[in-house]
């Protein structure tokens, strides 16, 4: 029976409400239990470190099958286990679309010996076309947790009634990317005085909120949950605390980007700092923290959507999307925490415990007999962001060159080490 022993970390698991200093024993992979041990095959001393469940991101996008020179599983997953994730969300807007039960077991053979277990998200719509619904029957066999078109809305307003009505009988998650196309127009960045400045198409904040809105109504009316996803407008996180208030079954997530930094980012036509949603003005960026303070948000994710240097190159005809998965716990530590807005605590459980729950996947918690994924860091250690050395395929980061707090010294995966940190 292998054993590893944690000595001496501080122990946060917010599913129990556990936060003291103590031993973590693990054995056959599982946490046999959490005090004060001695003797074991191996020892990590975490003295002066903290030890928590290891981060569930439920907003990745792997890029394979079809784009891996951007990323692919085996590459995307060292990242995650860079940056403490354990445990990740793909995303089904790949080449072919995870819409069939070939795609679906592809992702997850490919994923078996992964760096961090990877759960799959298949479409809503074939080809996220709106045209033709996918086989939800098929991809729940196949392995599927959720549902999602994400990349694009569906369109087809009664398909995604009818997806939304079947997912839970079939214990998938919808995760929906709120949009609204004709608002957004094609435009490539937050619509407002940033982009007059630079002469380019904006997406107003409509666009969003005009998805969110719907969904929210959907939910509400059909009385089914619904995850709506990386929000980044004001009007979206008061629409969901309304709806959580009225008892609608809405769950949701941001992602750090948007608790970091605001449209001011692209005067320098960084197309690293492109994304969809778009970075938004001050005021949405404080409402996305005050929303994470007061519970409206449930969880923090990344939306890690990897592209090529040579793609992220020209400012106005880049694709959106940026990496976050190695940066994102160190985001939250540094913007959230250290100003005071969220305890550690109340981060990991919005990054591990709660994501694990929405997703209802066998994470985020420290809890006896539980698979033991962990993330040890220092939350004091700080460091400058070196795209040159993440451990992804693409270095499209928008925290590159920043100081950020909370280093990543330990990933432990099943019992195993699947990362250690500088």
């Amino acid at each position: 029976m292998a054993t590893l022993l944690i000595k001496n970390a501080r122990v946060i698991d917010p599913a129990q409400y556990l936060d003291k200093t103590a031993d973590i024993l693990i054995e056959d992979g599982k946490i046999k239990g959490i005090g004060s041990f001695d003797g074991a095959d191996s020892v990590i001393d975490a003295d002066g470190l903290i030890a928590a469940p290891g981060l569930v991101d439920m907003h990745v996008h792997l890029r394979d099958p079809g784009q891996t020179y951007k990323e692919d599983i085996i590459s995307g997953c060292k990242a995650a286990a860079a940056g403490g994730v354990t445990s990740l969300l793909a995303m089904p807007n790949t080449a072919p679309t995870v819409d069939n039960a070939e795609t679906v077991k592809y992702i997850l053979e490919k994923a078996e010996n992964a760096d961090a277990k990877v759960y799959v998200a298949a479409s809503i719509t074939k080809g996220l076309k709106s045209l033709e619904p996918t086989d939800l029957d098929e991809v729940k066999n196949a392995g599927a947790v959720a549902l999602s078109d994400d990349g694009r809305p569906v369109e087809n307003t009664k398909m995604l009634i009818e997806a939304m009505k079947r997912a839970p009988g079939l214990g998938l998650k919808i995760t929906a990317h709120c949009e609204s196309l004709p608002i957004a127009d094609g435009g490539i960045m937050n619509e407002g005085e940033v982009s007059r400045k630079l002469g380019v198409k904006g997406i107003p904040c409509a666009a969003e909120d005009c998805g969110a809105q719907r969904e929210i109504a959907y939910a509400d009316a059909i009385d089914v949950p619904v995850h709506i996803c990386h929000v980044s407008t004001k009007n979206s996180v008061k629409m969901i605390r309304d709806a959580k208030a009225r008892g609608v079954k809405v769950t949701c997530e941001t992602a750090p980007h948007y608790f970091s930094f605001t449209e001011q980012e692209l005067l320098r036509r960084d197309a690293d700092y492109r994304m969809n949603p778009p970075l938004r003005r001050e005021d949405d960026r404080r409402e996305i923290i005050k929303g994470l303070a007061d519970g409206t948000i449930d969880a923090i994710a990344t939306d890690h959507a990897p592209h090529a240097p040579e793609e992220k190159a020209d400012f106005e005809k880049a694709p959106n999307g940026s990496i976050g998965m190695e940066t994102s716990l160190s985001a939250g530590i540094t913007n959230l925490v250290m100003p005071g807005y969220l305890t550690i605590n109340e981060l990991i459980r919005k990054m591990s415990t709660n994501p694990a729950e929405i997703l209802g996947i066998n994470a985020g918690s420290l809890m006896d007999g539980r698979p033991a994924d962990i993330v040890i860091f220092d939350i004091n250690e700080n460091y400058i962001v070196d795209v040159n050395e993440l451990h992804g395929k693409s270095k499209n980061c928008p925290f590159k060159t920043r100081e950020l707090y909370g280093k990543v010294k330990y990933t432990v995966l099943d019992g195993k080490v699947v990362y250690r940190g500088k």
